[in-house]
């Protein structure tokens, strides 16, 4: 019976990896990769030598159908992301769909947990998180807006990750449908040398952005307080 391993890997500082991960990596007959070369950092820190592929969002079916032929041939194989858990706002998703639909229990789908980014960001915000709802990436366009006035109306705290690219325009559509007194944090670069927590209404954390130009680098996660 063949293995696929789910593997959580660093966001950011190597050493946050389990013994557990860093053994199943090393064991497998082949790690699939969003970037081989994001994932060669860590496998270089640990003297890893397990055969690479690359799989992601923009990967063929062919793929898909080589990877499904590999489990089918009894290999175990690990699936890890760039950084974090896979299939967590990752395409891995799709691929652990396409095994459960042709394997069933035949493959067995072994999640080792590890870092992510989500509940980085939440354990050090410094508000309640008994309840939240997790929104992933915001989509560009089509919907956008939408999703930030259900922010603005929602009584829960709602988190989402955005781009250096776009956290200025988050920060500006939060100040304008939630108010500017809505509480905001936003995380950036955690567990890396310039991590950065920045707290306080959605105008002072849009200012804080807008006069320091050089801190909109990274991936940012962004936590709204809920609506009193």
């Amino acid at each position: 019976m063949a293995t696929l391993f789910v593997i959580g890997t660093p966001i950011g500082n190597l050493e946050d990896i389990t013994l557990r991960a860093l053994r199943v990596l090393k064991e497998v007959d082949l790690v699939l990769c969003e970037d081989t070369r994001m994932t060669a950092r860590l496998f270089s820190k640990y003297d890893i030598a397990t055969p690479k592929m690359s799989y992601h969002a923009q990967s063929k079916l062919s793929k898909s159908d080589k990877i499904l032929a590999l489990l089918e041939e009894g290999k175990n194989l690990a699936l890890v992301s760039d950084a974090g858990t896979p299939c967590i706002s990752d395409p891995g998703s799709l691929l652990l769909a396409q095994v459960r639909e042709k394997f069933g229990d035949a493959v067995v789908i072994v999640p080792i947990p590890g870092p992510s980014a989500l509940i980085t960001a939440l354990s050090a915000a410094g508000i309640s998180v008994a309840e939240f709802t997790f929104l992933g990436f915001l989509p560009h366009k089509k919907g956008r807006e939408t999703l930030f006035k259900e922010i603005a109306a929602s009584s829960r705290v709602m988190a989402f990750y955005e781009s250096p690219h776009r956290i200025e325009k988050a920060l500006e559509s939060l100040e304008k449908f939630c108010g500017a007194d809505r509480g905001v944090i936003v995380a950036r670069e955690l567990t890396k040398i310039h991590e950065e927590f920045v707290r306080g209404t959605a105008t002072e954390v849009r200012a804080h952005f807008t006069q320091n130009p050089d801190r909109v680098r990274g991936e940012f996660v962004v936590i709204v307080e809920g609506r009193i």
